[in-house]
C-alpha cells in the first residue's frame, strides 16, 4: 500500500503540472510550492517553533485562536502557518501573527523528510483534519509533538473500515486527539486510540471573540442608512440565482441587500450585476457613487465579510446548493436569523444544530427563499428569537481553545 501511495503521489503531482497551465488555481498550488522551502531556510537550529498547518480558510480561522493565545504566552517562539489550498494562503499570507506562511510541500517521503527536518517543531498543530501519510510518518519518526485540534471523524472514513489499517496506522502519529464529539471520540476508541479528548470546536471563541472587535464600516453604514438589510455571503451561482429572483420579483423599496460572493473574479461580478434589476454599485465603486441611493451591494473583494455580518437583519449563507456550505457561525454570533441552502449541508454539525433548534432555515429553490424571506421581513419577533436561538448557541459552546491551551502548557 505505501509503494502504491508513493506512486500516485507521483503521478498526481505530474498531473497537476500539466493542469497548472490551464488552470489558475492549479497553478497558484504548484507555483507557491515552490517557495517552501527558500521561506522556511530562515529557521535555524536554535529556533523554537509552533507549527499550524490547515487546508484552507476555514481551517486556518479555527485554529486562529489557539495561534493567537499562543503568540501571546510565547513571544520567543516563531509560530509557522503552513496552508494546503491556495484559497486559504492566498487570503492570509501576509497575517503578522505568523513569523512564516507558506504552502505544505507535495505529500512525497523526500519532501517531507526535509520539510520537518528544517521546521524542528515543538509542537505540530493540524487543524480539523489533513492526514498525510509521509507527513505523519516524518513527525513520527522524528519524535515530534503532534495534536490534531478540532478533529471531526465520521463511520464512513477510511480509517475505520476493515481495509483502512494503512490509514489507521497513521494516525499513531498523533500523541493526542481534540475532537468537536462524542461520535468522533467513540470512533477513535473503536480502532484503539484513547488519547482523546471532546474539547469542541474552536471556531466558537473565534467568532464569540469577534463580537470584541471594531466591526463598523462607514461604507455600508452609508448604504444601508439603518434600513432592514440581507446579506449574503460566500455566494456561488446557485445561491444567487435564488436570491437574484428574489430581489428582481419580490423585494421591495424599504429593503437593502449586500451580496459577497465567493468568487470575485471580474467577469462573473459583471454578470451578477447585470442579472439585478434593482440598482446596484460595487464595493470598487464605493468612492465614485453616493452609496445610500441604490438597493443592491456587491463585494468585489475579500476579507470583509464577518465585519459586513454585523450590519444584517438577516443573513444567507453560500455554498451548501454548490461544493459545500460555508461557515454559518460567523453571521449567527452576531444574534440574527441564518438560511442556507439545502443540498450539502449534512456534514456541518453547527447547520444540522441551529436547523433543529429553530435558528436557522433551509432552503432549496426560488420559492423556498422567497417565501422565507418574505416571512422574516414581515415578522420582526420572529427574527429576534431565530437571532438569540443562535447567539446563545455560540455562547454554549466556547471553551475549546482553553482546553487545547492547557495541554501545550504542559506539554511545550
Amino acid at each position: 500500500m505505501k509503494f502504491i501511495y508513493n506512486l500516485s503521489i507521483h503521478i498526481v503531482y505530474f498531473l497537476l503540472k500539466i493542469i497548472a497551465f490551464f488552470n489558475k488555481k492549479i497553478h497558484l498550488f504548484i507555483e507557491g510550492r515552490k517557495e517552501s522551502f527558500n521561506k522556511l531556510s530562515i529557521l535555524t537550529e536554535k529556533d523554537k517553533v509552533i507549527w499550524f498547518h490547515t487546508a484552507s480558510l476555514g481551517e486556518f480561522e479555527q485554529g486562529r485562536p489557539i495561534l493567537e493565545a499562543l503568540k501571546i504566552q510565547y513571544p520567543n517562539h516563531k509560530i509557522v502557518v503552513t496552508f494546503f489550498s491556495p484559497s486559504g494562503y492566498e487570503i492570509r499570507k501576509k497575517y503578522t501573527q505568523a513569523a512564516i506562511i507558506c504552502y505544505l510541500p507535495f505529500d512525497t517521503q523526500k519532501n517531507m523528510k526535509r520539510f520537518v527536518k528544517i521546521l524542528h517543531p515543538e509542537i505540530a498543530i493540524i487543524v480539523k483534519y489533513e492526514f498525510w501519510p509521509n507527513l505523519l510518518d516524518q513527525l513520527k519518526q522524528q519524535k515530534i509533538n503532534t495534536i490534531l485540534v478540532s478533529g471531526i471523524f465520521r463511520e464512513n472514513q477510511l480509517f475505520f473500515k476493515k481495509y483502512g489499517g494503512f490509514m489507521r496506522k497513521k494516525l499513531t502519529a498523533f500523541n493526542h486527539f481534540f475532537v468537536q464529539n462524542e461520535t468522533s471520540k467513540t470512533l477513535l476508541n473503536s480502532a484503539n486510540f484513547t488519547n482523546v479528548t471532546v474539547s469542541g470546536d474552536t471556531r466558537f471563541d473565534r467568532v464569540y471573540t469577534i463580537l470584541q472587535q471594531d466591526n463598523s464600516l462607514d461604507f455600508i453604514k452609508e448604504f444601508t442608512k439603518s434600513t432592514y438589510t440581507v446579506i449574503a455571503g460566500s455566494t456561488w451561482k446557485e445561491d444567487e440565482e435564488l436570491l437574484v429572483h428574489y430581489i428582481n420579483e419580490h423585494a421591495s423599496e424599504n429593503e437593502k441587500f449586500i451580496i459577497a460572493p465567493h468568487t470575485i473574479h471580474p467577469e462573473k461580478i459583471k454578470e451578477l450585476k447585470a442579472s439585478i434589476a434593482k440598482k446596484t454599485v460595487l464595493y470598487s465603486e464605493k468612492n465614485k457613487l453616493p452609496l445610500h441611493d441604490f438597493q443592491v451591494f456587491i463585494v468585489d473583494t475579500i476579507g470583509i465579510l464577518t465585519k459586513i455580518y454585523s450590519y444584517a437583519d438577516v443573513a444567507y449563507v453560500g455554498g451548501g446548493l454548490a461544493t459545500g456550505l460555508h461557515n454559518i457561525l460567523e453571521p449567527a454570533t452576531f444574534g440574527i436569523p441564518v438560511i442556507f441552502g439545502g443540498n450539502k449541508y449534512q456534514k456541518f454539525k453547527e447547520a444540522c444544530d441551529l436547523l433543529h433548534k429553530g435558528g436557522a432555515s433551509m432552503v432549496t429553490d426560488k420559492k423556498d427563499l422567497s417565501d422565507t424571506l418574505t416571512t422574516l421581513k414581515n415578522n420582526k419577533v420572529l427574527r429576534l428569537s431565530m437571532g438569540e436561538i443562535n447567539f446563545q448557541y455560540i455562547k454554549h459552546n466556547i471553551g475549546a481553545t482553553h482546553k487545547i491551551l492547557d495541554y501545550i502548557k504542559d506539554n511545550l
